[in-house]
């Protein structure tokens, strides 16, 4: 039988994003479910949690604490591994720490269970996304990966919905249904992920450039003779020969080493890459993703049903507005997304924090106007999150880190996610109940320095190769790019496009004339195949 069932080019393309998709919305649900269950009755009496608002906190946000150490060893297991063996052992480990949740009478072995599936989550986010963005065009990389972190809207939306309806059926089922129904997507990704291509660039920095290739010319729907493929193989050979004589050692990183002329810039782009998982967490997403419910109950006055259904409801307007990310990921660029989605989280959370000021005033007579207000806030925020700080943050580490350090930069950047994310988890119950409508100032606060941050220390990743932006961290070490024109514009630079070009037609006078030996690691004869120059242009449109 043919790889991959004879699939080629955009279906190819197509089953892996499927994969990587039902990855991250596995990650979604299993974020998600937890908001939902924390506030069903049955579940708090039978962990005997009722009233432990502490308690309830730490076993919601020790699920982050094993997500962490799930993406800090992709660090070390993720590049032996290769994508497809890290993806299947994460969700392996997902499914054990999920039987343990659902089996679940008391707090020690539903801790256990957090962590464990935390861990297996930990190590799939590191992994899917660097899997589809080594896989995947240029102009279709940012798309893609946009794509994958929607559906893990769609998965939070899903576990919004199935908490609320299993919240009237009561008793164990209401909390225990939910926390199964993740399988679905374990059995999805079991039938995906063993027989879909591995990265072509993982193969050719392990030396196994003709399978690199053979994969290379599948996603593109071609051969091995193609001169665009000759030229991929090229550069991406080329960027890893110079990462291994360039980038210094990971001792000499901690030790703060990187050499006289700044090599190729891998702490820069390490931290630009966890920067922005940071980031996503500082401006206050988990304050409602985790605990809506919570929030508007305890802050907005609403009753449980209530506050159940509206979370249900802001879900799926968040996954519908999180749409008109895809289309402009690559048309707006990557910075421009994140400014005016943090300066439109910043408004929201300023005016958050000064309805539920007024709703919390004794005796002010328009308090239920004002929390209600306040609702639309927080539906607005989830708007402007969704088109501009869900996927990017995602996408950013696996475009901006090297090669060599893209698992391990992406593992970091997971990592960092998952610190943030549950030092917000932990606080946010105490916080709510202890400072009241000032907790939310500290998210106004952090939403609006974002938009500085950004533009003065960010280069644009849009519309770029990944060999790109390598070429660029070789020759730019300034760390301020705001005044630099190749570095933020959305588009990427004519001189790269050229460079390209010309590479393709040097490949394509190669393969058409002498024939060459060795190229790739495999024999280049003769062969009158290969495209005519229009429609190589076409092709390099693409790129």
């Amino acid at each position: 039988m043919a790889p991959y069932f004879g699939m080629k080019g955009n279906w190819l393309t197509f089953w892996i994003t499927i994969a990587c998709a039902t990855d991250m919305t596995l990650f979604g649900y299993d974020q998600g479910v937890f908001g939902g269950v924390i506030v069903t009755d049955d579940f708090l009496s039978t962990l005997n949690l009722v009233g432990n608002t502490s308690l309830q906190g730490t076993v919601t946000a020790l699920y982050d604490v094993g997500c962490f150490f799930g993406a800090i060893s992709a660090v070390v297991i993720g590049e032996p591994l290769g994508r497809k063996k890290s993806i299947l052992l994460g969700t392996t480990v997902m499914s054990v720490g999920a039987i343990l949740q659902i089996t679940s009478y008391s707090v020690s072995q539903m801790i256990v269970g957090r962590i464990v599936a935390g861990l297996g989550n930990g190590l799939n986010t590191s992994t899917a996304p660097v899997w589809q963005g080594e896989t995947s065009k240029a102009s279709w990389r940012g798309k893609l990966i946009v794509i994958e972190m929607i559906m893990n809207i769609a998965g939070f939306s899903l576990s919004n919905w199935m908490t609320y309806g299993f919240s009237f059926v009561g008793g164990p089922v209401a909390w225990r249904v939910p926390l199964a129904f993740q399988f679905l997507f374990i059995f999805i990704l079991y039938g995906t992920v063993p027989w879909l291509p591995e990265s072509p660039r993982w193969l050719i920095a392990k030396g196994r450039i003709g399978e690199a290739e053979a994969i290379l010319a599948d996603l593109e729907s071609t051969d091995t003779y193609d001169p665009f493929i000759i030229t991929q193989s090229k550069e991406i050979q080329y960027a890893v020969t110079y990462e291994r004589e360039n980038s210094p050692r990971w001792r000499d990183l901690l030790r703060g080493k990187t050499g006289a002329e700044g090599g190729t810039s891998t702490i820069r782009r390490l931290i630009l890459g966890m920067g922005t998982q940071a980031m996503q967490q500082l401006s206050g997403i988990n304050v409602t993703s985790y605990y809506l419910p919570t929030v508007l109950i305890e802050s907005v006055g609403l009753t449980n049903t209530m506050a159940r259904l509206l979370a249900a409801c802001n879900s799926v307007s968040y996954l519908l507005f999180s749409l008109i990310g895809i289309p402009n990921v690559e048309r707006w660029g990557r910075r421009k997304m994140m400014m005016y989605a943090a300066a439109g989280q910043s408004f929201c959370y300023l005016i958050i924090t000064v309805l539920i000021r007024y709703n919390e005033m004794p005796g002010y007579a328009h308090s239920k106007q004002v929390a209600e207000g306040s609702i639309a806030f927080f539906f607005l925020y989830y708007v402007f999150f969704g088109i501009g700080w869900q996927g990017v943050p995602w996408l950013y580490p696996t475009e901006i880190n090297s090669l060599s350090m893209r698992t391990k930069g992406a593992a970091l950047g997971t990592a960092t996610n998952w610190a943030f994310n549950y030092m917000v988890v932990e606080i946010t119950p105490i916080g709510i109940k202890s400072l009241q409508w000032k907790f939310y100032i500290i998210w106004t606060l952090f939403n609006f320095s974002f938009i500085p941050i950004v533009y003065l220390f960010y280069p644009e990743t849009a519309d770029r190769t990944l060999e790109d932006l390598d070429r660029y961290f070789r020759d730019n070490h300034n760390v301020i790019v705001c005044g630099n024109k190749e570095a933020i514009s959305s588009k990427r630079p004519e001189e790269w496009v050229e460079h390209e070009r010309e590479e393709v037609r040097r490949n394509s006078s190669v393969v058409g004339g002498e024939g060459v030996g060795g190229l790739g690691g495999q024999g280049v004869m003769e062969k009158g195949v290969g495209y005519g120059e229009s429609e190589k242009e076409e092709r390099l449109e693409d790129v």
